[in-house]
């Protein structure tokens, strides 16, 4: 979830396919529905359209007209609209979006009720639709690198949704809708503005990875130490002094991690008091043992 290229990347990818191809595709390529079908492809059982990195700035029209395509990739272009039309692809099941210049999504979105990932990062989208909560399917939803400071409240209707990565955006509070995704695993909000934790964030009982590093957190809640299922915690880089003493009920966390792939406790990069900071010298154990003791 959420792609490490920069914007740079993007448009320089996109000049190598031009530069490579001489030109831009011609527009009569893509100018009936027959001709955008021979694009298509089937894998597993899937019908897969790939029009990625073609220097597209319009969605052509006829493309609509394909309403047996089921994933759908139209990342690395230059596309600013996302027409409502999108609605009519109502057997779409991944939909990619990513490394685009989207300020919007349509409402029309809602009606992708097939609809199970969606793939939205690094776009220039300042809120999401309330519609989309229609995606009842919804199982994976990557809004990372974009312009969002939050979420409409009705996304905790969204109860099939496992991961949902909102890093890198302008997010002051977790949005309260969040708190309401009970079947969440994966959560990503690193990056962003946030300077707690709410103590809600108990009521994700079932996640597995929490990543809030690179933030202005302060402190954490106790009510984060309920959630046992926890893998893998990421708060470095925020501003955390102390830990709750409940922390060591956490003992899915097998230990302190430095790569930011590895399961177990990213904390060390923060101003820990020197007790906490020595203590952590000598790993994940001595830390908890540490906290049984206070």
């Amino acid at each position: 979830m959420g792609a490490k290229q920069s914007k740079d990347f993007v448009h320089e990818e996109i000049k190598k396919q031009v530069i490579k191809k001489g030109k831009t595709p011609k527009e009569d390529e893509l100018s009936s529905a027959d001709r955008i079908r021979k694009h298509a492809t089937s894998h597993f059982g899937f019908s897969i359209l790939s029009l990625t990195m073609r220097g597209m700035s319009e969605i052509p029209e006829p493309l609509w007209e394909l309403t047996e395509v089921e994933k759908l990739n139209l990342s690395l272009n230059c596309l600013r609209i996302l027409p409502p039309a999108v609605g009519a692809l109502e057997n779409l099941v991944i939909l990619n979006l990513w490394g685009n210049q989207l300020t919007s999504l349509p409402v029309e979105i809602g009606l992708l009720k097939n609809l199970r990932v969606l793939f939205a990062y690094k776009n220039l989208l300042t809120e999401v639709p309330e519609e989309l909560s229609d995606c009842r399917k919804l199982e994976v939803l990557s809004l990372a690198n974009n312009l969002i400071t939050g979420l409409p409240i009705c996304f905790m209707d969204m109860v099939s949704l496992k991961k949902l990565n909102l890093s890198h955006n302008h997010i002051a509070h977790i949005p309260a809708c969040v708190y309401g995704m009970k079947n969440l695993v994966f959560l990503h909000l690193a990056h962003n503005k946030l300077e707690n934790i709410a103590d809600k964030i108990e009521h994700l009982e079932n996640l597995k990875i929490l990543i809030v590093e690179g933030n202005c957190i302060h402190s954490l809640p106790k009510t984060l130490c309920f959630l046992t299922s926890l893998e893998l915690l990421n708060v470095d880089f925020n501003d955390i002094q102390q830990v709750p003493v409940e922390l060591c009920q956490l003992r899915r966390l097998k230990k302190l991690a430095c790569h930011p792939l590895d399961k177990g406790l990213h904390i060390i990069h923060n101003p820990l008091f020197k007790p906490l900071a020595k203590v952590l010298d000598g790993g994940l154990n001595a830390l908890f043992n540490y906290l049984k003791l206070l």
